[in-house]
């Protein structure tokens, strides 16, 4: 009997050894408090920006360790003080709302212009707050001017807003709540001021005023012949047909704009002037839409006086741009010049504020990447002729922030001209109308965001780099440091065991060229161990991977990954944006690259330099691009990629909205039964697969349609093919609600296929747990 034991205990032994590590819920509760909502409390002393006030002065939020507090700066007077006391505002508004308050946790609010009054908005009521006498009382909604509809545009003034009613746009005067209709021959495919690129739709209008309030520069958004997108939800019951036009790359018609202005004539009536020219294809340079920033229309500026109109007409394919110039009162267009390109002029990468036209000297500062850099140029702004170049050299001009005229002196964000700084670092130059002058502004090693005050005087500085916290001081227009007004602590961060990501740079494809990104390691790392390497992953082309180069706590889950074991990268390779435009162009027409070279030799250098990575086991993910580059990086380098998980990716770039393939791939080309965007398709790879991937997609995603998903699944399972499926069924790209589900597994399937180890089962992230867990 005693031998029998023996030798069944001996042929048990081998089958204990080769079970699996067991993580616990411990492990991932560990992981888990390195997320953004438990880093950022961590950290004080942040500026957030800076609020300008018509005397000259300025308030800015600050994070401390309770919260937040509020202080206002005189430059002149170089004071910082307490825009009022927290404790009793607090106090004031828990009185009247019935409900406590937090000092350091005041709700958002508006500053009277004359600083004495705030208006806040706390229990889903409006109150206003006296800051002498500290006492709170509701807004009198009786007495209250009416509101501004839902979804409209306010006017510069204030006094009016504008809004979209059955296809048309309508006005609304603030002051006494009057309607008045612009326009009457709106109808549902040929709309005033629609707001639907395909990929992107809404009910607020795409409009821009003019400076003094009394025009608006618009468009009528010519949806007749173009194609349409469907989505059904899961419910109990009938389901709900969503439908909505979504051109795609290849189609015979997409969007158009005919532009419009529309004020007020003689005789105080509303006004629609159309602009003399054909309708303009739905493009711009700056996005895959034609609405930017607040709701305004891309490439687009009025003159102050609102004489005129300037603004740029880009092709279909991207390829011309046209600057064009529009009589506001007549719609009698000129045409100045035109700017081509190989592949794209422009990206959707760039800022709206890259050019600017100054009618006081009849001159135009305009940008151009006709020497590989993105540099301004000075044109005439009456004959188009070009007078001289501005910048030279290595490196772009992203932003213009401020263009003084009486000096003839332009201020601008610049990226990649400091020599042996990571080309990402922004920093503010300024330089003057004829080139001459160059002036770095912000000296600091570092990724710098400003803000300049209206008088042109002073500047609010804040720099920082992905492993050093911020720092705000304020600047005069030399960059002379006047003071420092927060510097931020991460000591407490520190405290909890975190780590900052470690900065590197490597080789990419070719051998010679320089790409950067960051690494994030355990914050236990034992460097005599091995560890399987991520890479998450944003090809582009419009960003990449890292994103900004401030200082964050946090960068999506990348640190908490880390966290479970892994050695987790961010690259960003050569297609991506912010470097020379032929870095950005590097795999133009062959969407299916994905800078995937760059990946793989990026990681194999760093396992190189690192001997703790284990370059053996690799894992990939992604989410939309990335999801698109997830997949590919299994089908098409299957002998590198071990395991991925691919979210919402537009995998085949045919059911993607025009603009995008167009954009970044070219027209599509028909030859016999296949087309140029068959090969970059992820479906026409996918039997290479022979790793463990993870395919997820929402069931109502009205960006990348989930039928992108289901081709690849579809091309799988015809190959025979093991992979795994997760659809979210009513959520749309960002998943919503169910993000933490999604994040919680994509850890699962990394520490079960990627580390050999078994996750906890069920476990929730985001619910509230014990201080023991």
């Amino acid at each position: 009997m005693r031998i029998y034991a023996l030798a069944l205990l001996l042929l048990a032994a081998p089958a204990a050894a080769q079970q699996p590590r067991q993580l616990t819920a411990q492990d991932y509760a560990r992981a888990e408090r390195f997320l953004g909502a438990n880093t950022a409390p961590l950290v004080s002393g942040t500026a957030g920006r800076p609020t300008w006030l018509e005397d000259g002065r300025f308030w800015y939020r600050a994070t401390t360790p309770g919260g937040s507090a509020f202080f206002v700066v005189d430059p002149a007077r170089r004071t910082r003080e307490a825009l009022f006391d927290p404790t009793r505002l607090a106090s004031a508004l828990a009185a009247v709302s019935g409900r406590p308050v937090q000092a350091g946790q005041i709700p958002p609010f508006e500053l009277a212009k004359d600083s004495r009054s705030i208006t806040v908005r706390a229990q889903n009521r409006q109150w206003s707050c006296d800051l002498q006498a500290y006492t709170c009382a509701p807004a009198d909604s009786s007495a209250a001017a009416p509101g501004a509809p839902e979804n409209s545009s306010v006017s510069p003034d204030g006094r009016w807003a504008v809004f979209i009613r059955g296809f048309n746009l309508w006005a609304k005067e603030l002051a006494t709540g009057a309607e008045t209709q612009l326009t009457r021959d709106g109808t549902e495919e040929f709309g005033y001021a629609t707001n639907n690129a395909g990929w992107v739709h809404g009910d607020d209008p795409v409009l821009t005023w003019s400076p003094d309030s009394r025009q608006i520069a618009t468009f009528q958004h010519d949806a007749r012949g173009t194609s349409d997108m469907y989505l059904v939800s899961t419910n109990v019951g009938e389901p709900r047909l969503e439908a909505w036009k979504y051109p795609l790359p290849g189609d015979s018609v997409i969007f158009r704009i005919h532009r419009v202005i529309i004020g007020r004539g003689a005789d105080g009536r509303p006004q629609v002037v159309r602009l003399n020219m054909p309708a303009d294809q739905h493009r711009s340079t700056v996005s895959d839409h034609v609405q930017c920033g607040g709701g305004t229309l891309c490439d687009m500026q009025w003159y102050p006086d609102g004489s005129h109109v300037a603004f740029v007409s880009s092709s279909r394919d991207h390829k011309t741009a046209w600057f064009r110039v529009a009589d506001a009162r007549t719609g009698e267009v000129r045409t100045l010049f035109e700017e081509r390109s190989a592949t794209q002029v422009g990206d959707a990468a760039f800022t709206e504020n890259l050019w600017r036209v100054v009618p006081g000297s009849n001159e135009l500062i305009w940008w151009s990447q006709r020497d590989n850099w993105t540099h301004l140029y000075l044109y005439d702004l009456a004959t188009g002729r070009l007078k001289n170049r501005i910048t030279t050299g290595e490196g772009n001009v992203v932003d213009i922030v401020r263009v003084d005229e009486r000096t003839r002196t332009i201020y601008f964000m610049g990226q990649g001209r400091e020599q042996g700084r990571d080309p990402y670092f922004q920093h503010l130059y300024r330089v003057g109308f004829d080139g001459r002058g160059l002036r770095l502004l912000t000296p600091e090693n570092a990724n710098h965001t400003v803000s300049l005050s209206p008088d042109g005087r002073y500047v609010v500085d804040t720099y920082s780099t992905p492993d050093t916290p911020p720092v705000t001081v304020l600047r005069d227009m030399t960059g002379r440091v006047l003071q420092t007004l927060e510097r931020a602590d991460i000591s407490r961060l520190l405290a909890t065991g975190w780590r900052p990501p470690t900065p590197i740079r490597m080789k990419g494809r070719d051998g010679t060229t320089d790409i950067y990104g960051l690494m994030y390691t355990p914050s236990n790392l034992d460097s005599t161990r091995t560890y399987p390497i991520v890479n998450h992953i944003y090809p582009g082309p419009q960003s990449g991977s890292v994103g900004s180069r401030s200082f964050s706590p946090a960068r999506g889950d990348s640190h908490a990954l880390a966290e479970l074991g892994f050695i987790v990268v961010q690259i960003d390779g050569m297609g991506t944006p912010g470097r020379s435009k032929a870095f950005a162009d590097a795999y133009y027409g062959r969407m299916g690259d994905n800078t995937l070279p760059d990946q793989i030799a990026g990681m194999r250098e760093l396992a190189r330099r690192h001997r703790f990575i284990d370059i053996d086991r690799v894992g990939i993910w992604g989410h939309s691009g990335g999801g698109f580059a997830t997949a590919a990086a299994m089908f098409r380098h299957p002998d590198f990629f071990d395991v991925g998980v691919s979210q919402s990716g537009n995998h085949d770039n045919r059911n993607y909205e025009d603009d995008w393939g167009e954009r970044y791939h070219a027209m599509l080309v028909k030859n016999g039964e296949t087309d140029n965007y068959a090969q970059e398709a992820n479906q026409t790879h996918a039997a290479n697969l022979r790793g463990r991937l993870l395919l997820a997609h929402g069931g109502m995603d009205d960006n990348v349609p989930p039928y992108n998903t289901l081709l690849v699944a579809d091309a799988l399972i015809k190959a025979g093919k093991d992979f795994d499926l997760l659809i979210f069924p009513n959520a749309r790209h960002g998943y919503g609600a169910d993000n933490n589900y999604m994040m919680r597994r994509r850890w699962d399937y990394f520490v079960r296929h990627l580390m050999g180890a078994e996750p906890p089962r069920d476990y929730q992230i985001g619910r509230p747990r014990p201080a023991s867990d």
